[in-house]
This record gives structure tokens, sequence and C-alpha cells, in this order.
């Protein structure tokens, strides 16, 4: 028996970013967790880590929660790391998982010894904080949280079970 199949809409001001299908692994009411291939053409090198054919994107979204958790493994299973997403809290409906990327993410190494702040740049350029200053501080909250718990003894694995 296969799992059901969801497509996962990534919008980014306003505008589709990507899209792809995923199989879904388990939805608590509050987290829905898919799995899918690297959705993007070719191989992403972000000199930290690459992301390229064969890898395998487990991701974790919240109803309630303004980021999504994506663990990364090649496609033998060798965990490479996590790559969370801040985001407004994902919208499912009719098959379909819809997130809203907020600029902020963080990356956090399969060992847990690197985890970076990215692209805090994008977010001040995004003037979200002009245009909607209550989501710009839940970003701003959830990027806290996620750096706080990614350091914490056990990483990021008790948001993830």
């Amino acid at each position: 028996m296969s799992s059901p199949e969801l497509t996962v809409t990534l919008t980014k001001a306003g505008r589709t970013k990507i899209r792809y299908p995923a199989a879904l692994v388990v939805d608590t009411g509050d987290r829905i967790s898919v799995r899918a291939p690297w959705a993007a053409d070719g191989v992403r090198d972000f000199g930290f880590v690459r992301f390229e054919p064969g890898d395998v994107f487990t991701e974790h979204f919240w109803r309630t929660r303004w980021y999504a958790v994506k663990e990364v493994r090649t496609g033998e299973g060798v965990l490479k790391g996590w790559y969370c997403d801040v985001t407004r809290p994902a919208v499912v409906q009719d098959g379909e998982i819809l997130v809203e990327d907020l600029d902020l993410d963080l990356w956090v190494s399969a060992d847990g010894s690197a985890v970076l702040r990215l692209d805090e740049d994008e977010f001040a350029a995004s003037g979200l904080a002009e245009t909607d200053p209550a989501a710009a501080a839940e970003a701003v909250r959830a990027l806290d949280a996620l750096a706080a718990q990614a350091n914490a003894p056990g990483g990021l694995t008790p948001l993830l079970t």
C-alpha cells in the first residue's frame, strides 16, 4: 500500500516558488509530514551543503507554527542535516499543503555542530516589517525558537517526533 500523495506549494512574495508531489508520512492534526525527492532542477550548492538529484526530504509543516523543518538525506539514507524555512503556518486543503516563505532560514548540520541563520538580509529587504509588522515579529520569533531548539540537547529531533 502506498502513501497518499499531496502537492506541496511554496509561495514567496505572492508568487509560486515551487510545486511538487510528496507522499504523506503522518498527519497529527497540527504537524503534517511528507517525503519527497529533491524537486528542483540540478544541484544547488550553498557552500555548507549541496542539494542534488537523489536527495530525499522529509518535510514537517505545522498548521500553528511559523516554520517548516526539512530533514535532508542522500539517496542512500545518509543524513546531511536540516533546512528550516520560516513560513506562515501551513494551510492543508484539497490534497495540497500551501506554505508562504518569509525569507528567513536556518541550516543545522547532521552532527549539530553548525547552526547557520540564513537570509536575514533578504528578510530585511522584503519590507515585511513595514507591510505586516505582526507577521514580521512572528517570523523573527520563529527563527529564534528554531535556533534555540537546534542548540539544545537533542537538537531539532524533539520537534519532529
